[in-house]
């Protein structure tokens, strides 16, 4: 492979000519512009892109930090997030955080160190204090999760009234008894669909019963099967069931299925996130959709954009309750 130093003595010129016609500057004559054109073309040179990117301070490298990659929520983000870098000259790297604070460290020195121009965050528990001392020197947006009392621009969904809209639709089909299938409480959207799960029976005088309430530590279709599970075997079981997600919502359907009880009638059942195959299910499972692409592109501009110096607002995207069979 060629090398800037023998383009520069094929066309006579120096090292320095020929770095100023690969970054289009003005400075150069036509006349040796043109032997470098010609001199390019027949040793077959290709700049490093690389050196080049370093030299203008950018590495056109955007680092997407997520908790669990094999999570499907995320695939239409992602999908958002690329195609909208991409289209804009940057690539994408996706890095698995599995809130792991030695991981996180690795992939905040990525951008102090310039290997990577900015972060789009969806990990809302990675330490805030290196958060935002990171946030203070280099661009950060955070999608879908972010920290309630910060100020690092975020693109989300109001949580809180789309569960409440969710468990509203339960009630308004005629099932009094709603149980809930939740996750940790350190991920916000945990803290808000249970807030708004909570709201929604407050409003119609329905009683919130513990009993009735599983706390999950993962996202996993077993987890909602398990919890559904010890639903059925309380004395007086629920005859509805919001989920926080659609996996574990799945999971839900799976276990009455097998226990020989019927969706809707005997319990009816909600996830979150209209994931792509939460129509494949039997029955056909009602949700929320959130505009997941949507709010990958979004999120991607707003980095891009918070990289090139303009000012970023937060934004809240509008969701939909996606009714189905099993309600």
């Amino acid at each position: 492979m060629a090398t800037i130093q023998e383009v520069a003595k094929r066309a006579g010129v120096s090292a320095a000519t020929v770095s100023r016609v690969l970054n289009n500057r003005n400075s150069v004559k036509e006349k040796t512009r043109n032997r470098v054109d010609e001199a390019i073309k027949e040793l077959n040179y290709e700049p490093s892109v690389l050196g080049r990117n370093l030299r203008n301070s950018e590495s056109r490298l955007l680092l997407v930090l997520l908790p669990n990659i094999a999570n499907p929520y995320y695939t239409e983000i992602i999908n958002g997030i690329e195609d909208t870098a991409i289209d804009k000259g940057y690539n994408i790297l996706l890095c698995q955080t599995d809130s792991n604070p030695e991981r996180e460290t690795i992939y905040f020195n990525m951008v102090r160190n310039r290997l990577a121009d900015g972060i789009i965050l969806m990990d809302p528990t990675v330490n805030r204090k290196n958060l935002y001392n990171l946030a203070s020197q280099h661009p950060i947006i955070q999608c879908s999760e972010f920290d309630e009392e910060g100020e690092i621009p975020y693109v989300s969904i109001d949580n809180e009234f789309a569960a409440y809209q969710a468990v509203k639709h339960l009630i308004k089909i005629g099932k009094k008894k709603v149980a809930l299938i939740n996750t940790e409480e350190k991920f916000l959207y945990a803290r808000e669909r249970r807030r708004g799960y909570e709201k929604a029976m407050r409003e119609y005088d329905l009683p919130i019963e513990s009993r009735w309430v599983r706390k999950l530590d993962n996202l996993q279709f077993e987890s909602g099967q398990q919890a559904m599970r010890s639903l059925l075997n309380e004395s007086e079981r629920p005859n509805a069931v919001f989920a926080v997600s659609d996996i574990l919502a799945i999971g839900a359907l799976k276990e009455i299925n097998s226990a020989g009880l019927h969706v809707p009638e005997d319990i009816a059942v909600i996830g979150f996130d209209k994931i792509s195959f939460s129509n494949m299910t039997h029955p056909t499972l009602t949700t929320i959709a959130q505009p997941m692409y949507k709010m990958g592109c979004i999120s991607a501009n707003m980095i891009i954009d918070k990289i090139s110096g303009k000012e970023v607002e937060s934004l809240i995207l509008d969701h939909e309750l996606v009714i189905r069979e099993s309600t």
